[in-house]
């Protein structure tokens, strides 16, 4: 009888299985500060360079330290820690 039992659930648990796997891979993604860096550093160069303006470097900047600062806080709630504590995001750590 558990063996029908098992074969019956067993195409539940597999779709389950990769949606759960799906959503770690979505979230580890999310989480990913490199790319965001990596902008950071390109549109550094992009204004240092003079072919992007000053107004969407601003506009470009900000959005990406947003997004920083919003897998930091993301970070520090799954963490545990509260609300008040200090999360450096690193807004510039060199990059320049």
């Amino acid at each position: 009888m558990f063996l029908i039992d098992d074969l019956i659930i067993a195409p539940g648990k597999a779709v389950f299985f990769l949606f759960e796997s799906l959503a770690k891979k979505a979230r580890e993604e999310w989480l990913d500060e490199a790319p965001i860096r990596q902008e950071l550093q390109e549109i550094y160069m992009l204004l240092e360079t003079g072919k992007i303006s000053d107004k969407e470097f601003e506009a470009r900047e900000c959005l990406l330290v947003e997004r920083l600062e919003q897998i930091a806080r993301f970070k520090s709630e799954a963490a545990g820690m509260t609300e008040g504590e200090v999360v450096d995001v690193g807004s510039n750590n060199g990059i320049q």
